[in-house]
Formats: structure tokens, C-alpha cells, sequence
């Protein structure tokens, strides 16, 4: 276990898991919550995330843009783009909205031009697996080439199986019981 995935455990663990009764996105109800912004907008634990991130996706060949449905994965992006870059690896971000806009160029992908190019679809959370197949659905309106799905906690809920099934590789950097949730 790498020293970065260590401390992002370690995060989430303190700051990120709550416990009670939850409704998740995806409807489904859960005794524990994992709300990942606590921990990926905060300027002491993004950069842990983009090494891990970076780290899980770095050997899929020729990934040029990372992202995916807003909002969760908004965070997660942008520290793989930076942290990328730190270590020499040139991936571009995007963000997929839920909607296209209704004003403007009407976009829902916004970002780099992903036309021809292999893209990974991360997600904070996965649960079902709902979110970066919506996005991915986006994705192939405008010619990106799905690589994969990366997420940074599996809730071991179906997500995985989930996108195998619709065809794409799916990764995740830590599981419920790194977390001591299982």
C-alpha cells in the first residue's frame, strides 16, 4: 500500500464516513454514508487522491482526459489533472453535466475537444454504478473512447459488475473494508 493511499484512507476514515440512516443517490438506503467532498476539496487531501488516482489508471495506455458526472467527480478530475502533471503524465480534465445546457453551445461535455480520445470516467462514490454510465452515455455523443471507469471508494454495492457488463473496465483505489466497513 502506497504512503499517499495510506493517508487518503486515513482521511476518509476521520473525515469522510458518517453513520446513521442514509438515502443514497441511487435510492437505496444505507447505515453508513461516505461524502467524499469532505475530503476532495479539502487542499490537505486532493493531492492524496490525484496520486492514488493517478496510480490506479497510470497503466492504461493512452488516456488523454479524465472526468466525469458533476458534481462528485469534479474534485477527483482536477487532482488527477494536477497530480498528473506533477508526475509527468499529460492528462486533460472534463466534466459531463446531468443535462445539456439550455443556453449557450448547448454543451454537456465540457472540457477539451474528446472526439477520438480515450477517456477514463471517474466517480467518488460508486454504488450502482448510475453515474458514469450516464456520463459515458454523454461521452459517446461526442466520440470519446471509454478506457475505463475509476473510482476512489467502492461500495462493493454492484457498481463493478455493472459496468463490466455494459463493456468497460472498472477500477477502484479503495474498498469497504479499507475503510473498516465491511
Amino acid at each position: 500500500m502506497t504512503d499517499a493511499r495510506t493517508q487518503l484512507i486515513e482521511f476518509i476514515k476521520a473525515d469522510a464516513v458518517f453513520h446513521g440512516d442514509f438515502t443514497l443517490t441511487s435510492g437505496k438506503k444505507a447505515t453508513y454514508y461516505v461524502d467524499m467532498r469532505r475530503v476532495s476539496l479539502d487542499h490537505r487531501v486532493a493531492p492524496l487522491i490525484g496520486q492514488v488516482m493517478v496510480d490506479l489508471i497510470s497503466e492504461i495506455p493512452d488516456v488523454a482526459a479524465v472526468g466525469g458526472l458533476t458534481m462528485g467527480a469534479d474534485p477527483i478530475a482536477s487532482a488527477v489533472m494536477h497530480q498528473g502533471v506533477a508526475l509527468g503524465k499529460t492528462y486533460d480534465s472534463f466534466v459531463v453535466r446531468k443535462e445539456p445546457k439550455d443556453h449557450g453551445r448547448g454543451r454537456q461535455v465540457e472540457g477539451p475537444d474528446l472526439e477520438g480520445k480515450r477517456v477514463i470516467v471517474l466517480e467518488d462514490t460508486s454504488t450502482t454504478g448510475g453515474s458514469p454510465l450516464k456520463a459515458i452515455e454523454a461521452l459517446l455523443k461526442v466520440g470519446a473512447i471509454i478506457a475505463g471507469v475509476a473510482v476512489v471508494v467502492d461500495r462493493n454495492t454492484g457498481a463493478k459488475e455493472i459496468i463490466e457488463a455494459a463493456g468497460y473496465p472498472y477500477y477502484s483505489a479503495i474498498g469497504l473494508s479499507d475503510l473498516g466497513l465491511e
